[in-house]
């Protein structure tokens, strides 16, 4: 199918790194979309542990069994010029709860109104993966914990190897230590609420 007659998704997010939420919306978005573009952007709010291009290189990784998967970088470009230069008909965003909602629908709606012709496609994360996000998996290898059913294990060595080196308990103020080991506590009793339930 010639690119004139596919229909193209772009799947933007900052995957630092990419987990097995981010992979689950990458795969049900292929298999909606002739074409689906993971695009790595940066975000201005968050202090990336990863470069933009060892991001794309772990998803591309993770992804390389995908016939239709791409991976691009976004770079002083806005998503909207980016999603018509490749002519896509949608934006896919993952959404894990409530409050993700919230951010993701003003989003949509300025998206909507600088590329009119693409519309944003949500899709709501598995059970499993509803309280699995990049920042937790940092904040979980960081303190030498087991992220091995969060990310792929084809890039589990490099993710560890990075963040252990980054941020040793030893070198983490106590104040700081205390609030990720009660953040780390809370995702694991909500993880073990879960699979009670």
């Amino acid at each position: 199918m010639s690119d004139n007659h596919q229909r193209i998704a772009v799947c933007p997010g900052s995957f630092d790194p990419v987990t097995f939420g981010h992979l689950d919306i990458i795969t049900r978005a292929s298999k909606l979309f002739d074409k689906v573009i993971v695009l790595v952007s940066t975000n201005l709010d968050k202090r990336p542990a990863f470069t933009l291009t060892e991001r794309l290189l772990m998803i591309r990784q993770v992804t390389q069994n995908f016939e239709n998967v791409f991976i691009d970088i976004l770079e002083d470009e806005l998503l909207a010029d980016y999603v018509r230069r490749v002519g896509a008909v949608a934006i896919v965003k993952g959404l894990r709860a409530v409050t993700d909602f919230e951010y993701e629908f003003q989003m949509a709606l300025g998206n909507k109104k600088l590329v009119p012709e693409a519309e944003t496609v949500f899709l709501t994360t598995a059970a499993e993966n509803m309280y699995l996000s990049s920042s937790i998996v940092k904040q979980i290898a960081a303190l030498g914990g087991d992220i091995s059913s969060f990310v792929p294990a084809e890039i589990l060595p490099v993710i560890n190897t990075r963040l252990q080196r980054q941020r040793k308990p030893s070198e983490i103020d106590p104040d700081t230590r205390q609030l990720l080991l009660q953040q780390v506590q809370q995702f694991a009793q909500t993880i073990r609420k879960d699979e009670t339930t």
